[in-house]
């Protein structure tokens, strides 16, 4: 992928997000105003609004397409090599995506035990499998944007992406290191 591509591919991501999030709006807006989320959803909690969205979207979205190009652009020009990054990038947000669907919709249906487990399972997962990159974190909250607004799942997959990085970048060197020193 070259770069001229790759500024075409990081302008319809953000453009698509903005659509998206504009369509979600005007939506929630037409069918009973835009709703506000409570924190631990305690109604003596402060309320976010879904506003916010419009903010933290295009900004995640951007954001990812920065670093995404950075990773890339790191490799040598090799397209096998750049293939199989942009293979893992959209692993990576599909999965993300799809696990905070189920999760949303579990709690939607009734079933806040399995967005609960589902959610210890990502820390579990996290400590093996850089969950900590940005298009994750992007998936992650395009997909549980609808039933909870855009801020309160970005501080809980942050805060699950913070344990996924010092897993990978702390303590991850720090077994290979002690595997390596031991005697053969």
């Amino acid at each position: 992928m070259t770069d001229k591509q790759f500024k075409k591919l990081k302008f319809y991501v953000i453009a698509i997000t903005i659509l998206f999030i504009i369509g979600f709006l005007l939506w929630e807006h037409l069918n009973g105003g835009i709703v506000s989320h409570h924190l631990m959803h305690h109604s003596d909690y402060p309320s976010i609004s879904n506003w916010w969205g419009l903010l933290i979207l295009p900004f995640l979205a951007w954001f990812s397409t920065v670093r995404i190009e950075k990773r890339v652009s790191l490799q040598p020009s090799d397209a096998p090599v750049r293939a199989k990054i942009l293979r893992f990038v959209l692993i990576g947000f599909f999965c993300m995506l799809v696990l905070s669907l189920v999760q949303s919709l579990s709690v939607i249906f009734g079933y806040g035990n399995v967005a609960m487990y589902l959610s210890l399972g990502l820390v579990v997962v996290g400590l093996f499998l850089p969950i900590y990159k940005a298009e994750c974190i992007f998936g992650y909250v395009i997909g549980s944007i609808v039933f909870s607004g855009a801020i309160i799942p970005l501080i809980g997959i942050l805060v699950i992406a913070g344990i996924s990085w010092f897993s990978h970048v702390c303590v991850k060197p720090l077994v290979f290191r002690v595997i390596k020193a031991q005697p053969q």
